[in-house]
């Protein structure tokens, strides 16, 4: 009777709401699996793409996984997990984005039945995390290494990596064609580490098939005053002057207050500003510099007087293009035009204006460090550029790190399919429930295969079948077997070029598998109501701001 006359203890706010327990973390599962299903479709050399409109009337068609997650506005907690991880893979790789997210999804499917059958998920963390890093071991032993090849070998090698990311986006039936443009630019900025250093512009019309590489910088002309049409438009080996001051008449401060005694003195006033301005000029003629390019404006006066000399001049250039320039020409961007000497004046083998669609655009080819080159991407919607540029940042990205992390495995859902073998193989000498666990995770592997299959509109049991068998072979020849798009069988990817860096595979099982054990190991979800009170306070606190400060106890002024 003393039990039922006890209070009831609040401990959370009220309109507090939680919830726990297996209910939640089955909740917390099924999310996960709905964002997963929404990327499933977009994988793979046939994937599809998804129209995203947004509330500002923005429309924007992708392939690409991080993008997709990223304006999906996703408000699920748990599932904004997958949202992270998808980044994470985007900005530490590049591609691999759908995977890392269908993989964690796959992870949580296969734990379902175990969590509902009363399985407690330290159990299955223990055993994911296990699988996880056997799985990386085996892709590490299964990659091969590009190192030690000639200029020209390591470049079609690269340029198969590329191939491969480019198959599953938009401008997939171009793939040879930017994989070699994509190559190239990378190379060019060498070791230099700075995405930045690769310019990527973009100029609607024409077919993709008119974009081209340049191996220095180019970018779209300027805002020009008059006289500009008479500066020439070409120079071979010119010298560079970068700056960052402007070169026009300065209008004095509007509280600038001058006393004359003469009106004559009033002449030399005006007299001096266009000394100042004239004397900037012939500085930079005398500096030697056939090319002027300023981040600040350059007038109507000082265009008009290089044009009489012969000299070509571009004002606010873009900070970024100015760098850029700087980088590949070797210049150095000046902020006074006082003691320029050779060393801070760039050059290049050929500067030209070119016209380029319905844009005119500045070229500097053939420059010294070459530590810098710009992709001109053409096309007909908006859009389909915009997906495009989006496409070559992944292939950019692939590319640099197959150079830095030079080993190589093969895709198709290979490497997926030999892994899944092995860890199924190492399940069976082990004791337990643990067995059952990696058998999941293995299974859950085969998802990339499966998805492949199922994109490109083939039957997924009969190839995953095949796959199986191949893969079970005790000689090990079928290791390197993956799904063949074209016709709807199996082949050896790794002879067809099927290649993705090995870091791709390993980076996305890590991420996946710390995702899928971080939704795991969460059994309570605490979501706080708004108070009341606190907005309450804060509107008041706004309106006493505003009425001038007055606290509280204040006589009224």
């Amino acid at each position: 009777m003393a039990s039922m006359m006890q209070p009831q203890i609040i401990l959370l706010k009220e309109g507090t709401d939680t919830s726990q327990g297996k209910p939640q973390l089955v909740s917390n599962i099924n999310a996960c699996m709905a964002v997963a299903d929404v990327v499933r479709t977009t994988l793979g050399p046939r994937g599809m793409d998804k129209l995203i409109h947004d509330d500002k009337g923005n429309t924007t068609i992708s392939n690409d996984g991080a993008t997709i997650m990223k304006l999906l506005d996703v408000v699920h907690p748990a599932a904004k997990i997958l949202v992270d991880i998808a980044k994470s893979q985007d900005s530490e790789v590049g591609d691999g984005t759908t995977t890392v997210v269908l993989l964690a999804g796959e992870f949580l499917r296969e734990a379902k039945p175990f969590i509902e059958d009363g399985v407690h998920p330290q159990n299955l963390i223990r055993s994911y995390r296990t699988a996880s890093n056997m799985a990386i071991e085996k892709i590490k032993e299964l990659a091969v290494s590009i190192e030690g090849k000639s200029l020209d070998e390591k470049r079609s090698l690269l340029a198969k990596c590329a191939a491969t990311t480019l198959s599953s986006k938009l401008i997939g039936g171009e793939k040879d064609f930017f994989a070699t443009m994509v190559v190239d630019a990378v190379i060019a900025i060498g070791s230099d580490d700075r995405l930045n250093m690769i310019g990527i512009k973009k100029v609607p019309g024409g077919t993709m098939r008119d974009s081209f590489l340049v191996n220095g910088v180019a970018f779209k002309k300027t805002f020009s005053y008059a006289g500009f049409e008479q500066q020439p438009k070409k120079f071979l080996n010119p010298k560079i002057l970068l700056l960052n001051i402007e070169l026009e008449l300065k209008s004095e401060k509007e509280n600038a207050e001058i006393r004359l005694s003469d009106p004559l003195q009033y002449q030399s006033i005006v007299d001096a500003e266009w000394n100042i301005i004239y004397d900037k000029l012939d500085k930079c003629v005398k500096s030697g510099a056939k090319i002027v390019l300023s981040r600040l404006a350059i007038g109507d006066l000082a265009t008009q007087y290089f044009a009489d000399r012969d000299i070509f001049c571009a004002g606010r250039v873009a900070e970024d293009d100015l760098h850029r320039v700087a980088a590949a020409t070797g210049g150095t961007v000046q902020t006074s035009v006082n003691n320029v000497i050779d060393e801070v004046l760039g050059s290049c083998e050929v500067f030209e204006e070119k016209q380029v669609g319905n844009e005119r655009f500045n070229i500097f080819n053939g420059c010294p460090s070459g530590q810098t080159a710009t992709i001109v991407l053409r096309g007909g919607a908006d859009q389909f550029i915009e997906e495009a540029e989006r496409s070559l940042h992944d292939a950019i990205m692939i590319v640099r790190r197959a150079m830095k992390n030079s080993t190589v495995v093969a895709g198709g859902g290979a490497i997926d399919m030999e892994i899944s073998r092995y860890l199924w193989q190492h399940a069976r000498n082990i004791a337990g429930k643990s067995q059952l666990f990696i058998n999941s995770f293995a299974k859950a592997l085969e998802v990339i295969p499966r998805q492949l299959c199922d994109n490109a509109g083939f039957d997924a049991t009969d190839v995953l079948n095949k796959l199986r068998q191949k893969h079970a072979l005790p000689s090990g020849e079928g290791a390197l077997y993956g799904v063949d798009i074209n016709t709807g069988g199996i082949s050896d990817s790794f002879a067809n070029f099927v290649w993705e860096p090995a870091l791709v595979k390993m980076n996305a099982i890590n991420a996946a598998t710390e995702a899928a054990c971080l939704i795991l190991s969460v059994d309570e979800t605490v979501k706080n109501p708004k108070s009341e009170s606190a907005q309450g306070e804060a509107a008041g606190g706004m309106g006493r701001g505003r009425g001038g400060g007055r606290g509280r106890g204040m006589r009224r002024r």
